[in-house]
């Protein structure tokens, strides 16, 4: 037996019908929503993050086909070994990781797996390698997913470098993104900048916040003083 052959027998015994359910239900698998006909075999977090330190050396060419999975816990795993395998590689393992994550963006397809590993993968090689306009276009992506990624994958400058030129750059491409996916993630990654630098956040929202959608606004201003949060809600800033 293979060592993907392996996983999968060890990932079938783990499911449970009712969390399965319940997952469906949470990730919106239903017809006409976002995550429509996604697959899962209902099992928690913590169990996949166990399954992908006792298989962290799963070859890439195994890890692309586990993220090809129908199923959305496969998926994941998958995303979790590739995070691993590009933060413990070499800059030639690191390199081909960001490309089989980039060739793999429609199997990147609901809110926790970019989340899972966008920062990580993308972000950790933008912020070595440079941008290139990679994360334009991702921005510009008609995939939800690779908008999202976009900007997620801004945090990983936030976080180790202080760096917002990234984020407010993409943030201002989606201001006007469509999906409420897209503006809770441009909105949080804006809260992180302010738990760093509230007056850095403040003057991009002084400028965008009357023609940014409301859950942009509201999830940008969470951690506003009550009066503040107030003042922009009412557009009295």
């Amino acid at each position: 037996m293979n060592a993907l052959a392996r996983i999968r027998g060890e990932l079938t015994p783990l499911g449970n019908a009712q969390i399965a359910e319940h997952s469906s239900r949470f990730f919106k698998a239903g017809a006409g929503e976002y995550g429509e006909g996604d697959l899962f075999r209902g099992i928690r977090v913590p169990a996949l993050r166990k399954l992908a330190k006792r298989h962290r050396g799963l070859a890439l060419r195994d890890t692309q086909q586990l993220l090809r999975s129908k199923y959305h816990e496969d998926r994941l795993l998958a995303l979790l070994l590739l995070v691993e395998s590009y933060r413990s590689g070499d800059a030639s393992r690191k390199a081909s990781v960001f490309e089989t994550y980039l060739r793999n963006t429609a199997y990147i397809n609901n809110w926790d797996l970019v989340d899972t590993s966008a920062d990580p993968i993308v972000g950790a090689q933008l912020a070595a390698t440079g941008d290139g306009g990679l994360l334009e276009r991702l921005a510009g992506a008609v995939s939800l997913w690779e908008r999202r990624i976009a900007i997620m994958a801004t945090f990983h400058f936030i976080k180790h470098r202080r760096d917002f030129e990234p984020t407010l750059r993409i943030a201002r491409v989606l201001l006007h993104d469509r999906e409420d996916l897209v503006h809770k993630a441009v909105g949080w990654m804006l809260r992180e900048i302010g738990n760093r630098d509230r007056p850095a956040e403040e003057e991009f929202l002084q400028r965008h916040y009357r023609g940014m959608p409301r859950t942009m606004l509201r999830y940008a201003i969470e951690k506003f003083p009550q009066t503040r949060r107030a003042a922009y809600l009412s557009g009295r800033v």
